[in-house]
């Protein structure tokens, strides 16, 4: 398959720097996008605008010299006869548009390998480790939890697809004033189940949970360390059986408790000390996070001796290194936005390139039901949890809606919407493409090849549904490159919604035989790729609706 012709086409472009007198970096993490609208062709970037502050010259000047570049650059490459024409349009953009018999061979490659061709190997030998959800041990999870959890999963399912090696991980925070808070909590509880009247504190855990833990721990007497231990472990069996019923599992669960243990959190805070990241001020410790851009200095030590959140998490990362990851990845929710610049600070401080480390924060989701949102309270236990969700709508939808806006936009989950079987619900949608291909498919008597004469894939329709269909590999780059998977979800409905628009327009059964065969070779490969993309979203692919 001729599927690395946009890594082609990207060395093409990154050749151009010389002409430029820069260096190839001023090119990294290029990537090509699809444009917005299909008559500005098959590809585009937009490079020369992002150059123009720096070389001080017009996005089109800049973009004809590029195009010039990439032209000469073709006339050696195999990949040359597959771009028929490379324009400058707009404010600088530089469009692709390619032939179509790069897609008719592209289309025969996916049925003959039956998908496998869509696989890259991009990211072969890199390992990649993925830590997300992360939640503490206190509560049920919430849909802001299950909302990291599902970007966290399907971005992991990409970049294992695009042949990185993955690892899911969950740092578990069980130890520290929260674990001592929901002990106590506990406590009172069994207190109260015992007959006293008492004042429960606000900053107590008053879900319901809590009582189903303290008619547990009714029996034997427990000390309050203990009774927030016995209440964490709890707590945890339940988040485990939760992420395993949304289809989420880790390759480890890191726990805080065992690193304080360790002895790591030390060694951590000497070896920055030797490198005179660290110094004495007031009692308290402090890492010189502002030499690395951080807007002031950190303590990780404080006058009581105990250790800031900072401490233990640059032990955690140091520790990620240590086992040989070459990219960090965290998913954090938006309430940890502030803490960023100091972790890269000190991730810095720890010997490694500030690009190695990614953290992408996930913005709260809003559950709505009858048109009015469901309102929430985190410690007044009245928040809704990943359970309600899937008892409400089931995996499938949980999993694609969470998806369905960018991590970094805030996302409106209707739920009335989600549980409709119609075309209204873009989960349903794409599922019943796939499996109104497969009635189709099974329908047929007429046996089909790679072969079969797919240039004859002339109306609109069908070609609009060969190029949609074949922007998989595109949209996984760009999730790859932008580290948010809710562009295949999107896609997914482009694709769905091209599908039904041909089917509806064109018969596939009972034309001229030669034209029947090409257009089920069409639909094969379109539900080759559907099933691809409802793989890696962690969603069924049914063949009957």
């Amino acid at each position: 398959m001729k599927n690395n012709i946009q890594d082609t086409l990207i060395s093409a472009i990154k050749s151009s720097a010389r002409g430029f007198t820069l260096d190839e970096s001023a090119f990294g993490g290029l990537y090509l996008d699809l444009p917005t609208d299909s008559r500005f062709g098959d590809l585009t970037t937009s490079i020369a605008l992002q150059l123009s502050k720096t070389l001080n010259k017009s996005p089109r000047e800049i973009a004809s010299s590029i195009i010039e570049t990439i032209k000469k650059f073709l006339k050696d490459s195999p990949a040359g006869g597959y771009v028929r024409e490379i324009k400058c349009e707009g404010q600088g953009f530089i469009n692709f548009y390619l032939e179509d018999k790069y897609f008719y061979e592209r289309l025969s490659d996916v049925i003959r390998s039956g998908g496998d061709c869509l696989k890259s190997e991009l990211g072969r030998g890199k390992g990649v480790l993925i830590e997300f959800v992360s939640a503490n041990p206190t509560g049920p999870l919430s849909v802001a939890h299950a909302r990291q959890a599902a970007a966290g999963d399907v971005l992991a399912n990409i970049f294992g697809f695009m042949g990185f090696k993955v690892k899911r991980e969950y740092y578990l925070n069980d130890e520290g004033n929260q674990i001592n808070i929901l002990g106590e909590s506990v406590e009172l509880r069994i207190r109260e189940l015992a007959g006293e009247r008492l004042e429960f504190p606000d900053n107590y855990y008053q879900g319901e949970y809590i009582y189903d833990i303290a008619k547990e721990a009714q029996g034997p007497a427990h000390n309050r360390q203990g009774l927030g231990d016995f209440a964490a472990g709890y707590i945890l069996k339940i988040i485990r059986k939760e992420l395993d019923d949304f289809g989420v599992s880790f390759d480890s669960w890191f726990s805080q408790k065992a690193l304080a243990k360790s002895g790591k959190i030390e060694k951590a805070l000497e070896y920055l000390d030797k490198k005179g990241f660290l110094y004495e001020e007031g009692g308290a410790l402090w890492f010189k996070s502002t030499q690395f851009g951080d807007d002031k200095d950190r303590v990780v030590r404080k006058s009581d001796g105990n250790y800031t959140y900072l401490a233990p998490d640059i032990a955690y990362h140091r520790d990620k290194y240590g086992r040989d990851f070459e990219r960090l990845i965290n998913i954090w929710g938006p309430d940890h936005h502030g803490y960023i610049k100091r972790l890269e600070a000190a991730v810095e401080a720890l010997g490694h390139p500030a690009k190695s480390l990614s953290i992408i924060i996930v913005q709260l989701a809003t559950i709505s039901k009858e048109g009015k949102p469901l309102h929430m309270s985190t410690r007044k236990g009245q928040y809704i949890t990943l359970r309600e969700v899937l008892d409400e709508v089931g995996r499938d939808a949980a999993r694609f809606f969470f998806l369905m806006r960018r991590t970094s936009s805030h996302l409106d989950f209707d739920l009335d919407v989600a549980r409709k079987q119609s075309s209204e619900n873009p989960v349903y949608y794409v599922q019943y493409a796939h499996a109104r291909i497969c009635s189709i498919l099974r329908n047929s008597t007429l046996k089909f090849k790679k072969e079969s004469g797919l240039a004859l894939l002339k109306e609109k329709e069908e070609l609009q549904l060969v190029k949609k269909a074949l922007q998989f590999s595109d949209i996984l780059n760009i999730c790859l490159n932008t580290e948010d998977p809710y562009r295949l979800t999107v896609y997914l409905q482009e694709l769905a919604e091209a599908f039904h628009k041909f089917y509806d327009l064109h018969r596939v059964l009972g034309v001229e035989q030669a034209l029947e065969a090409a257009r089920l070779a069409l639909i094969e490969a379109v539900r080759i790729i559907i099933a691809a993309g409802l793989d890696l979203l962690g969603v069924s692919k049914p063949e009957t609706m």
